[in-house]
């Protein structure tokens, strides 16, 4: 039970063909799979069961391939789900080796002759791993499950469970393959009566520091917020520069207060998310004049593991007090310093201002709105988005045109969420049902780690984002419920059906391929490990699930 060479050699295949995210190549590869999972005789037999799922409007035409493999009698229950993403990165990162990203010999050839790193080079020179673009991220993944898929296909009537597999475009971005996904699988769900026991992800793991080589095995996954701060200040001439409210200076003082701020780190169990790093900040002044900004926005990447949304508005919303608080302080300290030194007289800048989440925006602009608010709400949405703005900046247009409604004058932060938005989860020990999954995997990947001679190590949450959030989810309905209600545009730009996630609530696992350098140009896979071992751990993973034990 030998899977390396076959698994290698699909793997050279499949990057091959370049799949971009958003591009062709997305539905390229799509196709390819689906043809090699057609191909298998239990397939050939029930080709209903192979499903090419189209995304909803998509220009690209990008497709979801989803394969069910029935074991038993074909009445079994228990299902395991192996799933993986398809798309890739893109490839300017390599330079002059561009043109052989996707030729895996061909960038080995040429990378002979390259100055690397001497770890590259070591590397390379061991022929123990894989060079090219998607290679371990993820596509040497997805060839584990084609290839397990395979194998397991000659033998179903030992089986007693089902496989599902899933493979999806759009992981690299906005998750869109999974999340359009999710009432498909709640359908299959239903129509073959299935118990989902654990879904498997692929993902590429690699080293968390110089010289580590422990088979990590992620029990969750990361969650991710996109908070948006909309800053209305007051405009003036520079010549009255004291007159004004700096918009500018209050979204600094966000970025001082909140990026890379270890206070919003958010931990469970031991275990602790990155802190905030802003990602965009500008202000929306068009063009040059000597009128000061009038409004500014500033956005930030925000992990989470367990913390509910509705906490995470409120840090949110007291750091947006505290900004505008230290803003005005600073201004009238300094106009009391010039003052003094022009010897004009001094009268305090200090006045009222406000913060406000999106919800309360809403409410006050349906209280003065005469018309059909959620509709004008569509008409400013469906503008941006024809206009080809950037799908944050849509969700802004929205709550500052519903702060033109409100007539809003007085130095304001309106605080909201954005695209895209990842569901935290993990297995709770404290929660008995996940617990005992938990304890399940940590059992199979002892012995597993025992049989092997490798160290196997669980962590909680897998550190990147991936499909993975969106199979289960850990907020309550509390948080889901002022996630929606403070993300403008939400059933337009991000429709997450979270109410299925949260039903399906499929225990979501990364067992993954083991390389380096993932969105690199010096991206590999180890062989060994992932060709040779992981295999073994992924059918040992299933048989325990499917014998009596673990059915029990």
């Amino acid at each position: 039970m030998e899977f390396l060479e076959e698994i290698k050699a699909l793997t050279e295949k499949l990057v091959a063909i370049p799949s971009v995210n958003g591009t062709s190549g997305e539905r390229d590869i799509a196709d390819a799979i689906e043809a090699y999972l057609r191909e298998i005789p239990y397939f050939q037999a029930h080709p209903e069961l192979v499903i090419a799922q189209p995304l909803k409007d998509d220009p690209l035409h990008r497709r979801n391939v989803v394969a069910l493999l029935k074991g038993g009698d074909g009445t079994e229950r228990d299902c395991i789900m192996l799933h993986g993403h398809i798309d890739t990165v893109d490839v300017d990162d390599y330079g002059k080796y561009e043109p052989y990203a996707f030729d895996c010999a061909k960038l080995a050839e040429m990378l002979r002759s390259a100055e690397l790193p001497e770890e590259v080079r070591h590397d390379l020179e061991s022929g123990d791993y894989l060079f090219g673009r998607g290679a371990c991220d993820m596509k040497g993944g997805d060839a584990v499950f084609l290839v397990l898929a395979r194998y397991l296909a000659q033998a179903l009537d030992k089986m007693h469970g089902n496989l599902l597999l899933s493979f999806n475009p759009v992981e690299e971005t906005l998750h869109r393959g999974i999340i359009e996904e999710l009432p498909l699988i709640q359908a299959l769900q239903k129509e073959h009566n299935l118990r989902f026991r654990l879904a498997i992800n692929n993902d590429f793991i690699c080293p968390m520091y110089a010289g580590d080589t422990t088979r990590y095995v992620y029990t969750g996954a990361v969650g991710k917020l996109l908070p948006m701060f909309y800053i209305i200040g007051r405009e003036t001439h520079v010549a009255q520069c004291f007159e004004g409210f700096s918009p500018d200076l209050t979204a600094a003082e966000l970025v001082r207060l909140i990026d890379r701020n270890p206070d919003f780190c958010d931990g469970y169990q031991g275990e602790y998310t990155l802190p905030p790093t802003v990602l965009k900040m500008q202000d929306l002044k068009p063009c040059y004049n000597v009128q000061t900004p009038h409004n500014a926005c500033v956005y930030f990447n925000y992990f989470v593991h367990n913390r509910q949304v509705t906490d995470s508005m409120a840090l949110l919303k007291d750091a947006a007090r505290t900004a505008l608080n230290n803003v005005m302080q600073q201004a009238d300290e300094r106009y009391k310093v010039y003052a003094k030194l022009s010897g004009n007289q001094y009268s305090s800048l200090m006045e009222k201002t406000q913060v406000l989440d999106y919800r309360e925006v809403y409410e006050r602009a349906q209280a003065v709105y005469e018309g059909d608010l959620d509709a004008f709400i569509d008409r400013v949405t469906d503008d941006s988005i024809a206009a080809g703005d950037d799908m944050r900046f849509t969700s802004l247009r929205i709550v500052q045109a519903l702060c033109e409604l409100c007539d809003i004058k007085t130095p304001t932060v309106v605080v909201f969420f954005a695209t895209p938005f990842c569901p935290h989860n993990t297995l709770k020990r404290e929660v008995p049902e996940e617990a005992l999954v938990f304890a399940e995997v940590e059992k199979i990947a002892a012995e597993f780690a025992a049989e092997s001679g490798e160290q196997m190590k669980l962590q909680q949450f897998f550190p990147s984002l991936t499909d993975s959030s969106y199979l289960k989810i850990d907020d309550d309905a509390d948080s889901i419920a002022m996630l929606q209600a403070c993300f403008p545009g939400y059933e337009k730009l991000y429709p997450v059906p979270l109410t299925t996630a949260k039903e399906l609530n499929i225990p979501a696992v990364n067992y993954g391929v083991w390389g380096k350098d993932c969105h690199k140009w010096t991206e590999r896979i180890y062989m060994p490990y992932s060709f040779g071992k992981l295999p073994k751990f992924i059918l040992k993973t299933i048989q325990y699930y499917f014998s009596e034990a673990g059915r029990a």
